[in-house]
């Protein structure tokens, strides 16, 4: 029976295939841990308060690159170059969302405006990780291999949508309330579009990787689509809502060390 647990057990058996998803993996991930130390770096000095938190973040990101490498070390494996079409993270940043990679290498400090820009990138984009995380939380969390990687990762995207809701909510009683729902929507509409092409662009490599029927091909294609489809109508709706977290101050504390693939 074709299923989402099925598609990455298959990922998950096959070295080729575990080695591209693994390194893709890592690379959004230290992608973002680069973004994250640069923008702790650059932040305003009326939103100082929040450079450790955003430290903190950054170094969570660099964490999961490093256990996403761990597990490919543990099998023997070595990165591979990452396809473009499945650069998640690059491409947001080419579509205009999130923070400008060239405003983040200058040394000019950023605005209020640039943190609320930050953080509404950041509230969508933890959705999509947090549940991502979730997913494979739910299928491998007994792995031997991979689960305690997957519950580390999985509590930290959790701790990092908790401090989004609680900095923006913040920001909003600040005065900041339309700019973080107009920023909000528009981010969340442009990542489901980036999120649906980097999906079909990872199921074709994993496709010819893995020898996948051309009818197999179509019908994972068609999920992809569907999901879309309801994210366009009603689902980016989730990433835009904001609600004081159950866990408050989530990033208050240094970074944890990472468990060992």
């Amino acid at each position: 029976m074709l299923s989402a647990r099925s598609v990455f057990e298959e990922i998950l058996k096959d070295d080729d295939a575990f080695r591209l998803f693994c390194s893709i993996a890592a690379s959004g991930e230290s992608q973002g841990g680069w973004e994250n130390g640069r923008i702790a770096a650059l932040v305003p000095e009326a939103e100082s308060a929040l450079a450790p938190k955003i430290s903190r973040h950054g170094a969570d990101e660099d964490k999961h690159g490093r256990i996403f490498r761990a597990l490919l070390r543990k099998r023997g494996l070595s990165p591979v170059d990452v396809p473009p079409e499945t650069d998640y993270t690059m491409i947001l940043e080419q579509h205009g969302i999130g923070l400008a990679h060239e405003k983040l290498k200058a040394e000019k400090p950023l605005t209020v405006a640039d943190v609320v820009t930050y953080l509404a990138h950041s509230r969508v984009t933890e959705q999509r990780a947090s549940e991502q995380m979730r997913l494979l939380l739910k299928y491998f969390a007994g792995h031997p291999d991979i689960g305690r990687a997957v519950r580390v990762i999985s509590a930290d995207e959790d701790n990092h949508l908790a401090y989004c809701h609680e900095e923006l909510l913040r920001l909003a009683a600040a005065g900041h309330g339309r700019v973080i729902h107009r920023s909000l929507r528009e981010c969340a509409l442009a990542e489901i579009r980036v999120h649906r092409g980097v999906s079909l662009a990872v199921m074709d490599h994993m496709g010819r990787i893995l020898g996948w029927s051309a009818a197999k091909r179509k019908v994972l294609a068609a999920g992809i689509h569907a999901a879309y489809a309801y994210e366009r109508a009603v689902g980016w709706r989730r990433m835009v809502s904001l609600a004081p977290p159950g866990r408050r101050d989530a990033l208050g504390g240094p970074a944890t060390a990472a468990e060992s693939a």
